[in-house]
């Protein structure tokens, strides 16, 4: 079992703890560097998919992980993204531009969802975020002359000084260089005063309070950075597809998003990744899995929200902590092997501490 001493401050807030996560990192960011001579087209998309959406799943993640305020009607937010960068990007703007006023929309989108919804928690927040998704999806299909209403709007391709990034290697990079700093900027958040705040107010709002921290400033804050996270992704999502329309942004895909984050683990930046991966991978291997399956069973409509449902409640019952607290386990597991306790890797009860006579 590793044992890291600390001697210094400086030691205490470095992103790689120990040599050996500077080592599997590297060697992370460069197999996803190489990832383009390794691996075929198909795949190639599907890994940009994961990085467009490992990207929402960091803002998801900074609000119902980091925060503890939940969000069912997230897809607004990527849509309101996507359809800012198409529109900016037909008019001529350049790719970057076009990129930064997505986020910027979709911040201050989330600026004006969050001032309502400030005093709603639990299931009242997401009641109110849920409308809210279902506005923004009826504007979409509704305001024609800007989003081409339910007829779709054609995004011109992505171009950087000229050159066209078409949806190929060129884009996968741009969205790996994205994901790489939104994930650094994400981590830097969290280890700030500010990412402390969200912290303290997930883990209990009367207890922030008592701190000093303003609910409503650090709320509305996380919904901002949460909803611009959400909207660049969107931005990219719209030039891979090139072709978006009201219905890719409906309370499926919100509900798609949610899953991303419970399933691949809440509080944690590589539960918005592995999260990511399960819903980029998981209707592969279902396609895949139907050859080997009964006609009765393979093709069913509904086999993919079946195994859906299923796959979220083993997770619920069995570990809420998703998948990246599950390697947390093996990994303990690994290094006290074979001196570890036999209930050591039972189930985790969470809760709010402040909760417990409620």
């Amino acid at each position: 079992m590793r044992f890291i001493f600390k001697t210094t401050y400086a030691q205490d807030i470095e992103l790689a703890k120990h040599g050996g996560q500077r080592f599997w990192y590297g060697l992370l960011c460069a197999l996803l560097l190489l990832a383009p001579w390794l691996i075929d087209e198909y795949w190639l998309a599907q890994l940009t998919f994961v990085l467009i959406y490992g990207i929402v799943g960091l803002g998801l993640m900074l609000l119902a992980g980091f925060t503890g305020q939940f969000s069912i009607g997230h897809a607004a937010f990527l849509g309101t993204g996507a359809y800012t960068q198409a529109v900016l990007s037909n008019m001529g703007l350049p790719f970057p531009i076009a990129m930064v006023g997505a986020a910027a929309l979709s911040a201050a989108v989330g600026v004006l969802v969050a001032l309502p919804a400030l005093r709603l928690k639990g299931i009242y927040l997401g009641i109110a975020t849920l409308s809210f998704g279902f506005i923004v999806e009826e504007v979409f299909a509704r305001w024609e002359k800007v989003t081409g209403g339910n007829a779709g709007l054609h995004v011109k391709p992505a171009q950087v000084f000229g050159w066209e990034l078409g949806s190929g290697n060129g884009f996968y990079f741009v969205c790996l260089v994205l994901a790489v700093l939104c994930t650094l900027a994400i981590l830097n958040l969290l280890r700030s005063p500010t990412g402390r705040a969200f912290v303290a107010i997930r883990d209990s709002e009367i207890s922030a309070q008592s701190m000093g921290i303003h609910l409503a400033r650090y709320k509305t804050m996380s919904f901002a950075i949460s909803a611009a996270l959400a909207g660049l992704g969107g931005a990219l999502y719209a030039h891979k597809l090139s072709f978006i329309s009201p219905d890719q942004f409906n309370i499926l895909q919100s509900i798609d998003l949610l899953l991303l984050v419970v399933i691949g683990g809440l509080g944690s930046v590589h539960g918005a990744f592995l999260g990511a991966i399960f819903l980029i991978s998981m209707p592969q291997l279902i396609s895949m899995s139907k050859d080997w399956l009964p006609p009765v069973i393979g093709q069913a409509p509904g086999l993919q929200g079946l195994v859906y449902g299923l796959v979220l409640i083993a997770f619920v019952l069995f570990e809420p902590l998703g998948i990246y607290g599950r390697w947390l386990k093996v990994r303990t597991w690994l290094q006290l092997f074979p001196f570890y306790r036999r209930g050591l890797f039972k189930r985790q009860k969470s809760f709010t501490k402040s909760d417990r006579l409620r």
